[in-house]
């Protein structure tokens, strides 16, 4: 009996360390953690081009929609689409802020063409104005 209390114990010790690892490894708390921090961070899955790919930046986050076509040699993301998902955020983002997101964006998905929902959009078209007022 003690043989077997002893054999559920250490179960339930490396059941739990495995659950620990595999906590601070995992993907979407490190996203939550960059959005809290306010830094950037690009979560992808560039196999599924059907799964949708969210990034943070200076406390925002994004969300970013991909599509596969051909390009001269391949089948590649051609087109991406970005939005917020929280408006409220964007408040101090600047122009080159977003620039830099599509830059990095480029680095995963080199041929596709980027296009941002509003209020990103308009931003992006004035030359003028230094900051997204939400």
């Amino acid at each position: 009996m003690v043989i077997l209390i002893r054999f559920i114990l250490f179960a339930l010790f490396i059941f739990l360390i495995f659950r620990l690892i595999k906590y601070l490894l995992n993907p979407k708390r490190k996203l939550e953690l960059a959005f809290d921090q306010k830094r950037f961070y690009f979560l992808d899955d560039k196999e599924n081009v059907r799964k949708n790919f969210l990034l943070t930046y200076k406390g925002a986050l994004f969300e970013g929609e991909k599509y596969l076509g051909t390009t001269s040699e391949s089948f590649e993301v051609i087109s991406i689409f970005i939005w917020t998902k929280t408006p409220d955020k964007l408040k101090g983002l600047t122009k080159n802020d977003l620039l830099f997101l599509e830059k990095e964006i480029k680095k995963a998905y080199p041929y596709a063409k980027i296009d941002w929902k509003s209020p990103m959009k308009e931003l992006l078209q004035k030359g003028d104005e230094n900051s997204i007022n939400v």
